[in-house]
């Protein structure tokens, strides 16, 4: 995984007034913490930070008031503009493992039926410096009752499972005929023609 630098300043100003004022100046108000270490409160440039947080679990090089290496933890955004308002960093060290919820894609077409994935994302264990950035599920040819749970995925070496290996990531359903939407029409047709004839 490719590191992104990030330039930090301190922080010393708190509060809703603080914030948007950090805000209003293009950056974004953040606290870095972990390893039992003080709370850092930082501003970072909100434009960088954008740009780095579209890669799931990002590894940041934070440079400036803090030097260290950082994982997103929290990502606070307005509701409505969706900008960014607030993050939290955990600190990280080289070797050390931590625990992540990384993206489930699936390649290919099944066989026949729908699919239907439960999970888009799945928790693991892997190095802070070496998260992969997703797992891939080779879905062509799969038929109806086909079912792949979290202990068949095929995880980078180096990543382990954290969660349950039952737990099912998708299946393939059978799809919907068109019979019973058609059997449910003829009986409502049905019972409002008793309605009818039940009101003369």
């Amino acid at each position: 995984m490719s590191e992104v630098v990030i330039k930090a300043e301190p922080r010393n100003e708190f509060g809703k007034g603080a914030a948007r004022k950090i805000r209003r100046e293009n950056r974004v108000p953040a606290v870095l913490y972990g390893h039992g270490t003080d709370p850092q409160h930082l501003s970072l440039p909100g434009h960088e930070l954008l740009l780095a947080l579209r890669t799931p679990n990002v590894l940041i090089r934070l440079q400036g008031a803090a030097d260290e290496l950082a994982l997103p933890k929290g990502v606070q955004r307005d509701p409505i503009k969706g900008f960014l308002e607030h993050v939290d960093l955990l600190l990280v060290k080289r070797g050390e493992k931590v625990t992540v919820d990384i993206p489930v894609t699936v390649v290919g077409e099944v066989a026949d039926g729908i699919l239907d994935q439960l999970l888009v994302s799945i928790s693991v264990e892997s190095e802070a410096t070496h998260i992969p950035t997703g797992v891939e599920v080779d879905i062509e040819g799969m038929s109806v009752g086909t079912q792949v749970t979290a202990g068949d995925l095929k995880l980078p070496k180096g990543t382990t499972l954290v969660a349950e290996p039952e737990t099912l990531v998708l299946h393939v359903a059978a799809a919907p005929t068109a019979e019973p939407a058609a059997a449910e029409g003829e009986a409502a047709e049905a019972a409002e023609g008793e309605a009818a004839e039940a009101a003369e």
